[in-house]
């Protein structure tokens, strides 16, 4: 029998990764999504050959009836829930949102499936954040590492993430978190940092900014694909019982480096002078055609308080030890290789972009 799934957040980076293995794999997919369901197009700007087979409910996780009801309807064999308000910026403007959305709205759909008499059928995976650990008291950080939120949006996922296990041990429930570490993608929205630098160094590229003005450069993190991630979302739901993951590479880089490579895959390679809020990244040396517009000595980071959060993690690095020796997954991606591919991606639009500027004259 073909199975069915139902995966909220199914317009963001990582519902439309997973909605594709899913095609893939011959499931009937079904999503929540914000969006208008007269789009066919999950995802800003992807190519009709890019569109997937799924089919779109209209509503979001504040809407109880509703979910509710789209469970009962569609009886899923799986539900990702992969919806949330996912900037953590945001969380410290909008924390009741967030709490709604990202802390109860896990709650909304674990009583659906428990309502609709699906408790022996469904398959539940909740989308868990590394922001979790926030204060880290050891590192790596793996399945045990005690958790030490500094966000709204942290502590909202910390309740969803022991929601999920009282479930799972209250009603039997196969119900799972998968402890995300930051993942990204050409997907990735803009206002996230990778993408937000991936994008502004391309658009300087091109001349069509001239700096790029970030947070704090010594945050570091651990940073994989997209891709590899949902792969191991949906490994997780096929085990013979359901067990909580972290899912990282093991590796860690700082902002500065994930800005270093950005350039490099530009041909410019950027120096850092001075600190704190006086530090900017300046083009040390331009080779190539596809840094046309910069030069010599241009400053092209800037460092800009308004970024920094009133409280900030810092060092986030995982141990994906368990993934690899109970599901045999790794990743296939590096972090270097991801922003590489997330520069041309970045490229191409920006060049789109800068030939539809007027011409002066």
């Amino acid at each position: 029998m073909t199975k069915r799934a139902f995966i909220t957040g199914i317009g963001g980076q990582d519902g439309w990764y997973l909605a594709q293995i899913l095609n893939e794999k011959g499931y009937e997919v079904h999503g929540l999504t914000r969006r208008p369901l007269d789009d066919e197009v999950i995802g800003d700007g992807v190519p009709a050959s890019d569109r997937l087979a799924a089919h779109l409910h209209f509503g979001d996780l504040t809407d109880s009836s509703n979910i509710a009801r789209l469970v009962r309807e569609i009886a899923p064999d799986e539900v990702y829930n992969l919806g949330a308000q996912s900037r953590v910026a945001a969380s410290f403007h909008a924390p009741l949102y967030t709490a709604s959305v990202d802390g109860l709205g896990t709650l909304r759909v674990l009583e659906a499936i428990r309502l609709s008499g699906l408790v022996d059928r469904t398959r539940f995976y909740q989308a868990s954040t590394a922001e979790l650990f926030g204060k880290v008291s050891q590192s790596p950080q793996s399945e045990t590492t005690p958790f030490y939120p500094r966000s709204p949006y942290a502590a909202a996922k910390l309740f969803s993430y022991w929601t999920t296990v009282n479930y799972r041990e209250a009603y039997g429930m196969f119900a799972c978190n998968g402890v995300l570490f930051n993942h990204d993608s050409p997907r990735r929205g803009k206002e996230f940092v990778t993408r937000k630098i991936t994008s502004g160094m391309a658009r300087i590229s091109v001349g069509l900014q001239r700096s790029l003005s970030l947070g704090n450069l010594d945050a570091k993190r651990d940073w994989g694909h997209a891709a590899d991630y949902v792969r191991m979302q949906w490994l997780m739901l096929q085990r013979d019982a359901p067990a909580d993951y972290v899912i990282a590479t093991g590796e860690q880089h700082s902002v500065r480096d994930f800005v270093t490579w950005a350039a490099a895959a530009l041909g410019i390679e950027i120096r850092f002078f001075g600190s704190g809020v006086d530090e900017h990244g300046i083009a040390a040396h331009v080779v190539g055609e596809a840094a046309a517009h910069v030069k010599q000595g241009d400053i092209l980071i800037r460092v800009d308080p308004r970024f920094f959060r009133p409280t900030d993690v810092v060092d986030l690095v995982g141990d994906p030890g368990r993934a690899l020796n109970e599901l045999g997954w790794s990743p296939l991606v590096t972090a270097r290789d991801m922003c590489a591919e997330m520069v041309a991606s970045d490229l191409a639009v920006a060049r789109r972009d800068a030939r539809h500027i007027p011409s002066e004259g």
